[in-house]
């Protein structure tokens, strides 16, 4: 299963936006910080980069533009970093236990009436982020509630 950075990038982008950061949700998947801090580093990384290179230039001069460079790299990378890790976990098949997790939240929602999708037999994260977003928009907090006890 082996994709491209590109890919990986652009799925990353849509986990980012499909997972549903919730409060319930923190203690059981590292998603949650992972998409804070990934939203957090899109928005400040680049201009702390070039803040970081204008003062490498000024105060050091033009013979430390390799260094500038690498400290400026080093900035815009991290954003690019949790895209890809997000990207990869979205393509990871869920283990046995959420699995069956994701069958049961599939099936109560089918029976309360929501739209949701058809039921995979093998699904991945983000069918699992997907199924978890629809949940959290369309039913109201009484009935999600007792899935994170």
């Amino acid at each position: 299963m082996s994709q491209s950075v590109i890919t990986m990038l652009k799925d990353g982008q849509h986990y980012m936006k499909t997972w549903p950061v919730k409060k319930e949700l923190y203690a059981y998947f590292p998603e949650c910080r992972v998409v804070a801090a990934t939203r957090f580093a899109i928005k400040t990384m680049p201009p702390a980069a070039i803040l970081s290179c204008a003062l490498l230039l000024q105060n050091m001069g033009t013979d430390y533009i390799p260094q500038t460079i690498t400290i400026g790299a080093f900035f815009l990378s991290i954003p690019l970093q949790g895209l890809l890790w997000l990207g990869h976990r979205s393509n990871q098949y869920l283990p046995p236990q959420l699995n069956s997790w994701y069958q049961d939240i599939h099936s109560k929602m089918r029976s309360e009436g929501c739209n949701v999708s058809s039921v995979k037999s093998k699904p991945k994260y983000k069918e699992l982020a997907a199924l978890l977003k629809t949940a959290f928009n369309d039913l109201d907090n009484i009935f999600t509630k007792h899935w994170f006890r």
